[in-house]
């Protein structure tokens, strides 16, 4: 995997793998954006508020197909595995509940079910946080590995007053157990946008490879405006590094490397925007049955032909529209963003730039659109 990524602002770090005739590194770069394989525990009891949660998660209601179901139907001791539907290259494993039992040995539950394997594991519970539990998160810490966290994870009938109690209550055993600034996410397994969900979001972006917390990000459902504008920022940022092929792979010759900025790598981008977004159809239909709304008034609010489908046809026309419009003056300023043995080709980083910009800006429009009438509707 390319570590060309240093986080999402991707502009300086580019220009120096350009300048050094590493554009391999760039393209790796976009193929690790576009594709990259993200593995999830999630820990705890098999109750509802789990199962609802693992769902959430994947974008699910408990009656689409493909959802966790309660009760499950497999052995309590043994994983499950839940595939993302929109995205098979993000998975949630199921794993058991930590045992209960005085003699318990945290290495042999790690050991048992491969914790080390996942990029993060979130520890949840629904009442009493267990130190048997504590006990495999410090071992997990002791490893090296940050991305392991604490959920509280509300039920239907918890007020925010019971759950700010369940919260002190774990925290002080977090405490007693020898945990340094101990931290418990509360969450509403049906609903992420709500309570500390968008918190544990951003800690485990930030302990996250670059790479991964890009996945995460994309991955996930657009449930709030904040996550749909971190998707676009996401989104432009691999733009650019597409349009850095575009603009350097004629001025750096590298061996065996075509540019892969055409139409098609445009139809890869914007097909994954679309789905991460949530704007096709099938997403829409979907989103409509979980929060009680009309499908059709949310398929409306599309204003953007690319939100509705992805087309090769679509691309094509905006990067000729864009290939028309850019100026001489557009030009030089990019120019300005370009390293210096790219300039030469500056006018095909600046076409793909502002085609592709522009159709993120107009479905992050769309998205944003569709999830304030959710919200209003809902309120």
């Amino acid at each position: 995997m390319a570590d060309v990524l240093k986080g999402l602002n991707l502009l300086e770090t580019l220009k120096d793998s350009i300048e050094k005739n590493k554009l391999s590194d760039v393209r790796d770069a976009v193929e690790d954006l576009l594709i990259s394989r993200l593995n999830i525990g999630v820990a705890g009891e098999r109750g509802p508020e789990k199962v609802a949660f693992i769902n959430s998660l994947r974008g699910l209601g408990v009656e689409d197909e493909g959802a966790a179901i309660f009760p499950s139907t497999g052995p309590p001791e043994e994983l499950a595995m839940y595939p993302n539907p929109k995205n098979a290259d993000f998975r949630l494993f199921d794993l058991p509940a930590v045992p209960t039992k005085p003699d318990f040995d945290p290495e042999e539950y790690m050991e048992r079910f491969k914790v080390q394997r996942y990029n993060a594991v979130l520890m949840t519970f629904t009442k009493d946080l267990h130190p048997n539990s504590v006990a495999v998160w410090m071992e997990t810490r002791s490893m090296q590995r940050d991305t392991i966290y604490f959920a509280l994870l509300a039920s239907e009938k918890d007020t925010d007053a019971t759950l700010d109690a369940r919260r002190k209550v774990s925290v002080e055993l977090l405490k007693a157990q020898g945990v340094a600034r101990p931290r418990v996410f509360v969450l509403r397994p049906a609903a992420l946008e709500k309570l500390d969900f968008p918190e544990l979001l951003k800690e485990m972006e930030g302990d996250l490879p670059e790479v991964r917390a890009h996945a995460l990000l994309m991955s996930l459902p657009a449930f709030s405006a904040d996550i749909v504008t971190r998707k676009r920022d996401a989104f432009k940022a691999l733009v650019w590094a597409a349009a850095s092929l575009s603009g350097g792979v004629s001025a750096i010759p590298v061996p065996l490397v075509a540019s892969m900025v055409d139409a098609s790598v445009g139809l890869r981008i914007l097909s994954k925007a679309q789905t991460s977004l949530g704007l096709d159809d099938e997403s829409l239909d979907r989103l409509a049955r979980q929060r009680g709304v009309d499908a059709g008034k949310l398929k409306e609010l599309r204003s953007c032909a690319l939100s509705a489908e992805v087309t090769k046809a679509e691309v094509k026309r905006r990067l000729s529209v864009a290939e028309k419009n850019t100026s001489t003056n557009t030009t030089r300023l990019m120019e300005m963003a370009m390293p210096l043995k790219a300039r030469s080709v500056s006018h095909s980083f600046t076409v793909m730039l502002q085609a592709l910009n522009s159709a993120i800006d107009d479905m992050g429009a769309d998205a944003e659109k569709i999830v304030a009438a959710v919200i209003g509707a809902e309120k």
